[in-house]
């Protein structure tokens, strides 16, 4: 224990300093095109709307604007009343915080033309920044391809992706139904407290998802292979060693995508990776059954020998574990991960957001070190207990291995090991054994679970056999066989590969667009096909629409090009467009949706 403390202390002290210089730099002022977004339009040949985003603990002043443009004359804009406030430097005027949207009429002239905004402003801490002057290109309504986004280039700069020929590029200027961008608000405009508080929530959702189940196993694994004598308070650091793991490298892969554009953990979704990986589980499995014992070579062994056991119980490797779990074993692309990435990737600000990745981390971790310590209370004493408990542990690592390989490999072949996961567990449970004439009624609980997971096995076995590869619904197969009906038809998607086979889909579609990103090793693009694209009150809807398709699995230059274009940094993700290539700009959904909040989305695209 007083090894695990040497090496946890120091980690948690740059971990409390790491986020607070997370904390000094989100304090820090911010740029003024990060503290003041200002964006405009052509709402008509007549109008003008000017749009000013204004981050939380800012505000502009009212007589500080000023519209102008060569050859066009402007009326007296429509500026709302603003805030009385006493000012040191100009006395009583009025301010605005928050949003501000000023449409300025047109007396002579009209689009295309180029307007400058002027505007100043200052932060709560006590800094005022200069006056700005931005230019922005107002084409004619409708002249944007109907994409109703904001043609904003200030000061040749855009605070969305660059505009392109077709009307997808821009980034959601609605939120509406759109979980990341929302998030990504609350990034830009939140408090630092109440930013830190809502992703650690958000962190102890996820936590509830398949993404992070597969680590349950794991790190209980980890601490059963101490044994025993394990404490209570080393199973505590042990885990925390897990999760600091997990949490350091999700923030720091998090960065890295929001400023590269690429998640680390998309590259890693290949079988070679995820191979070696679920290798690594199935040898971890093996010694948990006592076939063989892992350890290092005896002059290793007698420097770390209180550090070190069979299952690779060094601190060190276990915050390695922790940092592979998090980029190998739950890559799923939820909306606070997404807005976090798109608010680093707009904004620049590595620092605030890979704070909240940090946080949301730690928020999902936390019911994993409730799991270590238990795993650790759980332990019988010494004797056939424990052996029982290890090969059980053994079992979920396992299936754990089989879990990882899944999305590489052809559907039935998952089944298949499954279903001899379950056969052989159930062999060693002595299903098929008689009971002894003086049976305990544990022996009777253990044969009765042993003989249902023989039926499991085998249903699984027959259904694969016969054709399913639903391993939820082994056998619904052989029951539409029966009543002479065909099985569900799953949901037909048209795929396409590449930016330009879209924008030729897009201009041509006489009917409402859904694209749907998809991968292989998309655990939640699973769920979404499985839960709700199956559902019948959904698959009704989307009879509505054309369906599309980006199967992102290889993460070549195309996919990643697809992704970019609408700020997506992996799957799932799916988008809405009208009828003739316009995006439904408030429509996006990111990560896994439930049937019905789904089927809502679905009504507001039709």
């Amino acid at each position: 224990m007083i090894r695990i403390r040497t090496f946890l202390l120091p980690l948690l002290l740059f971990t409390l300093s790491l986020l607070g210089s997370f904390a000094r730099a989100a304090e820090e002022p911010l740029p003024v095109e990060q503290a003041f977004r200002v964006s405009a339009r052509a709402v008509d040949d007549h109008t003008v709307e000017v749009r000013f985003q204004i981050a939380d603990g800012y505000y502009l002043y009212r007589h500080r604007f000023k519209f102008q443009a060569e050859g066009v004359t402007f009326g007296e804009p429509a500026i709302p009343p603003g805030k009385p406030k006493k000012d040191d430097a100009f006395g009583q005027v009025e301010i605005y915080r928050h949003e501000l949207v000023v449409p300025v009429p047109i007396v002579a002239g009209k689009p295309p033309f180029e307007l400058e905004v002027s505007s100043q402003g200052c932060a709560d801490m006590g800094i005022c920044y200069p006056p700005q002057k931005q230019s922005f290109t107002i084409a004619a309504a409708g002249a944007d391809g109907g994409s109703g986004g904001f043609l904003a280039r200030a000061l040749g700069k855009s605070d969305a992706p660059a505009a392109s020929a077709a009307p997808t590029a821009a980034a959601p200027a609605d939120d509406g139904h759109d979980e990341s961008g929302r998030i990504a608000r609350l990034l830009s405009g939140g408090s630092t407290a109440t930013i830190l508080l809502s992703f650690f929530g958000f962190g102890l959702l996820l936590a509830l998802t398949p993404c992070v189940f597969p680590m349950i196993p794991i790190l209980s694994g980890i601490i059963v292979g101490h044994g025993h004598a394990i404490t209570k308070g080393r199973a505590f650091g042990l885990s925390s060693l897990y999760v600091l793991g997990m949490a350091l490298t999700y923030a720091a892969a998090g960065v890295a995508a929001g400023l590269s554009g690429t998640l680390l953990s998309a590259a890693l979704q290949n079988p070679w990776v995820l191979g070696a990986f679920s290798l690594i589980f199935i040898v971890l499995a093996g010694s948990m059954f006592g076939f063989y014992e892992l350890q290092l070579p005896i002059a290793l062994q007698s420097r770390l020998s209180d550090t070190v056991n069979h299952q690779g119980g060094s601190p060190g490797g276990i915050l390695l574990m922790g940092a592979l779990s998090a980029l190998i074993v739950g890559p799923c692309v939820a909306a606070p991960l997404a807005g976090a990435l798109l608010y680093i990737a707009k904004t620049g600000n590595a620092a605030l957001g890979g704070a909240a990745l940090f946080i949301m981390a730690l928020g999902m971790g936390a019911p994993l070190l409730l799991v270590g310590v238990l795993a650790r209370s759980a332990l019988p004493k010494p004797g056939p207990w424990m052996e029982g408990v290890k090969r059980a542990f053994g079992v979920m690592l396992l299936g754990v291995a089989i879990w990882l390989v899944s999305p590489v490999l052809p559907s039935v072949v998952p089944m298949l090991a499954w279903a001899g996961l379950l056969v052989f567990s159930a062999i060693y449970l002595h299903a098929l054994d008689p009971l002894p004439p003086h049976a305990s009624g544990w022996q009777r609980f253990w044969k009765g679970f042993g003989v249902l997971a023989l039926i499991a096995g085998a249903a699984l076995f027959i259904g694969a056999m016969a054709g399913s590869r639903d391993p939820l619904q082994p056998l619904a197969i052989l029951r539409a066989q029966a009543a002479g009906a065909p099985a569900a038809a799953e949901t037909k998607f048209q795929r396409i590969a590449s930016v330009e086979e879209l924008d030729q889909l897009l201009k041509t579609s006489t009917r409402p667009v859904m694209l749907d990103f998809y991968a292989d090793w998309c655990i939640s693009c699973k769920e979404m096909e499985r839960f709700t694209f199956a559902d019948p009150a959904v698959a009704k809807r989307l009879a509505g629409f054309q369906l599309v398709q980006a199967d992102v699995t290889a993460n070549n230059d195309a996919d990643k090009a697809l992704l970019k274009r609408f700020n997506l940094f992996g799957p799932p993700g799916i988008i809405f467009f009208k009828p003739g290539g316009e995006e439904r700009q408030n429509l996006r959904v990111v990560g896994f949706q439930e049937a019905e909040a789904f089927g809502k989305v679905l009504d507001a695209a039709l």
